[in-house]
């Protein structure tokens, strides 16, 4: 069931807050255009990187020899990336031949949501409803229910025990007759579930810590209740088998459901179901990094690896799965490196027109008075904002193509100059006279 909260701004406050945000205004925009400078720079400099690397980049033939004549060189090779290193996570005594071995933890929780809807009064105030509602979730740590709003649900969190997330991964790591550096091998993504083989006698030690603290915070009753239908449960499905051989049977098997504690495949749940999760449920999983066939642009240095530095300083080396050819590397690195560009180009430019935006706040919040006129204030500001912003942003990136780049940062001038003059100096209108006046004109009689 939704809780809702209603909260009052006055007038007063909203205008001290307006100021506030008017001065962040100036802020984010010069946090904006920094940005906006920094990525096209960003953008070049790597840009040259990749065409000197690829340039300079040769074929490994044979990785799996070493070659004293490859020493010093920017080399793309494929191989087998393996290790022999046993690595081990001693708190459930797993030990896995494996490049990496990693336990992810998760918690059965009560999350709390909210959405907020604000509504202006006559006379400046502000009113706004929130929201909260209450789901079960799994989340990577526990929630602190009582900081929840609604009474009913403070205190509903808790946990049957708390662990932690570890990644452990291989020192050495063979690329054929080479070793990989610390980057490359945590580049390496050939994950696989952990096939778990735990020692059932220390699933019954987990079993019995879980089961003391479900009594502690359920109470006493209701652990015995549910110790009694397991065990009535156990009885009806261990007919002709012993005792004896039940224990065998499950401390072999990759399957073990004890009342408290399951395991199955590469999980182990510490609850009373994982079909039914109750909050408090703790479900950690094991994944391990295994060999496999790698592509590597590096330079040689030795019997490893070192990163590769452009004209401009910038370094560069990478691996990628499976077995990939320079110009294939090279085109998806200069794909992403356009990607990013533009994923950046796109949140200053955003940036900008919010820093505009708030520039105005003031003025929009003095005429929070008279809600309606506020409103059409708002909207024809966030109109003006909006071109101020993408011409302004576009004049920046120009300006950073100039200093990078001079001939695309002049295309992009005359293209923001054209934009000022449509909507700032009435070209629109000009065009369109342009336009009817190449219309009207009467077409020349044919000479006879």
């Amino acid at each position: 069931m939704a809780y809702t909260e209603k909260t009052t701004t006055g007038y007063g406050t909203r205008v001290g807050n307006s100021i506030k945000a008017t001065l962040m205004g100036f802020v984010i925009i010069i946090g904006a255009t920094i940005l906006l400078w920094w990525n096209e720079g960003r953008a070049v400099k790597t840009a040259d990187m990749l065409e000197d690397a690829q340039g300079a980049c040769v074929e490994m033939p044979n990785p799996d020899k070493m070659d004293k004549s490859l020493d010093g060189e920017l080399v793309c090779g494929t191989a087998m990336a393996n290790t022999e290193e046993v690595l081990t996570d001693a708190d459930f005594g797993i030990s896995e031949n494996a490049i990496s071995l990693t336990r992810k933890v998760e918690y059965y929780q009560w999350v709390e949501h909210s959405e907020s809807k604000s509504e202006d009064k006559l006379g400046g105030k502000q009113e706004t409803t929130t929201t909260y509602t209450y789901k079960q979730e799994w989340v990577s740590s526990p929630v602190n229910s009582g900081d929840f709003k609604d009474p009913a649900y403070q205190g509903k969190n808790y946990t049957w025990t708390t662990v932690e997330e570890q990644n452990l991964w291989a020192e050495k790591v063979t690329f054929g007759a080479y070793v990989l550096n610390e980057s490359l091998i945590h580049s390496i993504s050939s994950t696989e579930p952990v096939e778990l083989d735990v020692d059932f006698q220390v699933l019954q030690s987990m079993d019995r810590s879980i089961a003391d603290t479900y009594a502690r915070i359920k109470g006493n009753t209701a652990a015995v209740t549910n110790n009694a239908i397991n065990a009535v449960t156990n009885i009806a499905d261990s007919v002709g088998t012993t005792v004896a051989d039940t224990t065998a049977q499950a401390s072999n098997s990759n399957q073990v459901d004890l009342n408290y504690v399951h395991q199955n495949g590469n999980v182990i749940y510490y609850g009373r179901s994982a079909n039914a999760p109750e909050v408090g449920d703790v479900r950690i999983t094991f994944e391990k990094t295994v060999p496999a066939k790698v592509t590597v642009v590096s330079v040689v240095d030795g019997n490893t690896f070192k990163p590769f530095v452009a004209s401009n300083k910038k370094k560069f080396q990478t691996l990628r799965m499976g077995k990939k050819s320079i110009e294939e590397i090279f085109e998806e690195e200069n794909e992403s490196n356009t990607m990013w560009t533009w994923i950046l180009r796109i949140v200053g430019i955003l940036l900008v027109i919010s820093g505009f935006k708030s520039l105005f706040s003031f003025l929009e919040t003095l005429l929070k008075v008279v809600p309606f006129l506020s409103s059409i204030f708002a909207f024809g500001v966030g109109i003006i904002c909006t071109i101020v912003g993408i011409v302004y942003s576009l004049i920046v990136i120009a300006l950073a193509w100039i200093f990078y780049r001079p001939v695309l940062g002049i295309i992009l001038l005359v293209i923001a100059g054209f934009l000022v003059w449509v909507f700032a100096f009435n070209g629109k209108k000009k065009l369109a006279e342009l336009t009817n006046k190449g219309k009207a004109a009467p077409a020349e009689a044919p000479a006879e």
